[in-house]
């Protein structure tokens, strides 16, 4: 099946790209920077969007970078790629690793690495808009590339929305954001409704009565108190939410006691929960509390638990509209690469913009891993245990074809409503 006339103009130029693309993906991969530190990044950025005709806003809720390209009249479409990474040490091996080291905003020097693929998104929103800069006369309308910062510390978006977004850009019909994912290279999915799940973290310190390891019977042992609420929280997915209905709920991290011989008077336990409904989550924000509050009182806590929620990702749904137009698109163009990679437990903060803009929007995931590796470890049933994923220090997406379809799906999906009227991006009869 062809693609539309308006994409195989736009897409024309791709080959042309490469080299350019490779390079730029290259030494993003080679010098990562944290969150809110992406300064190198977004320089390079606005400079490339500068000369390609963009009107260029810096410094959007820190590092953040929006470029606005207008093209007459038509349809408004954002598409947004984070910058930022992760403190991990690479150990890919690749000729480009990173060996980058900086201190985090907490004063401590950490490794830095590309670790989740936001380089490749980097990579492919230039390409895409290099390629719509150079074919104004395939499309018509106002194209904005958005380059997020923080998306891993869950408030890039936010403080691009706070900062005044909305009054520095026309108000979208849709937005779009993509993912690399470790399925096979070439493929691409979108999927309705639900596809990231919420998540938020949530930090609970209960309160004992110190005293020293030969004397227990003085004390209100934090120890034994923290150990009873982590059994307990157990049961919360497992009895307290219908069967089939997802979500999770881990205790990533519990802190209490300084020394073998003395029991401590507090201990702080680290959760994260994730679901994809607003509903689930307060189920198990409920339950957490009873629970904590219970297993306090049964040991007689001297003082009342404490909760503080932090790094809150909203729900990522994907509008089921848009998301069938923008597929039939991936079809016409993709054909049999197209894949519907299901939901996933990741968490996301792109749906913040859209949602303080009020528009709709579609979240879409491409393959990064080698086909070949990927189809033998899956016949082995060694997908686990020999294709990293995401966050992995292993976590290397081969350069191509992952940027060749990242920018095409890109560029797909923005005609789906940018090309001209009587194209198939025609917006006259469908709804955004």
């Amino acid at each position: 099946m062809s693609a539309a006339p308006t994409v195989e103009t736009v897409l024309q130029g791709q080959a042309d790209l490469k080299e350019w693309q490779e390079g730029v993906y290259r030494d993003l991969h080679a010098h990562p920077e944290l969150g809110h530190q992406e300064t190198r990044t977004a320089g390079m950025v606005a400079a490339e969007l500068r000369e390609r005709g963009f009107e260029v806003h810096e410094r959007v809720g820190g590092t953040g970078v929006v470029g606005v390209l207008a093209n007459g009249d038509g349809p408004v479409v954002l598409m947004r790629a984070d910058m930022d990474a992760l403190p991990v040490a690479e150990a890919t091996g690749l000729p480009y690793a990173s060996t980058v080291r900086t201190t985090d905003a907490d004063g401590h020097e950490v490794p830095v690495m590309h670790a989740c693929g936001h380089d490749v998104h980097v990579a492919c929103l230039l390409g895409a808009a290099r390629l719509l800069a150079g074919a104004r006369d395939g499309w018509s309308g106002t194209f904005i590339a958005l380059f997020q910062p923080a998306e891993e510390l869950a408030d890039g978006a936010d403080r691009m929305v706070d900062d005044g977004l909305a009054r520095l850009v026309p108000k979208p019909d849709v937005a779009f954001a993509q993912h690399v994912l470790a399925y096979p290279a070439g493929t691409v999915g979108a999927h309705p409704g639900p596809f990231l799940s919420l998540a938020e973290s949530m930090r609970v310190t209960v309160h004992g009565r110190g005293s020293h390891g030969s004397m227990p019977h003085l004390a209100v042992d934090p120890v034994v108190l923290a150990a009873m609420i982590v059994v307990r929280l157990q049961a919360v997915v497992s009895r307290e939410l219908p069967p089939g209905e997802f979500a999770v709920l881990t205790v990533g991290r519990v802190a209490v006691g300084s020394k073998s011989n003395i029991i401590g008077d507090h201990a702080v336990l680290e959760l994260n929960l994730r679901a994809y409904s607003e509903e689930t989550r307060s189920r198990m924000v409920a339950a957490i509390e009873r629970i904590v509050r219970a297993e306090c009182q049964a040991s007689g806590s001297p003082k009342e638990p404490e909760f503080e929620t932090y790094d809150r990702y909203p729900l990522t749904d994907n509008d089921p509209a848009v998301t069938a137009r923008v597929a039939a698109a991936f079809r016409a163009h993709f054909g049999d690469a197209v894949q519907d990679y299901g939901r996933q437990t990741a968490s996301e903060d792109f749906s913040a913009v859209p949602n303080a803009l009020g528009v709709p929007y579609l979240y879409w995931a491409i393959g990064g891993i080698d086909p070949d590796l990927y189809r033998d470890a899956a016949a082995r049933g060694a997908l686990l245990e020999e294709i990293p994923g995401n966050h992995s220090p292993k976590f290397a997406p081969v350069i191509e074809p992952t940027l060749e379809t990242g920018t095409a799906a890109a560029v797909v999906a923005a005609l789906a409503w940018l090309a001209p009227s009587g194209q198939d991006g025609d917006t006259s009869s469908a709804e955004s």
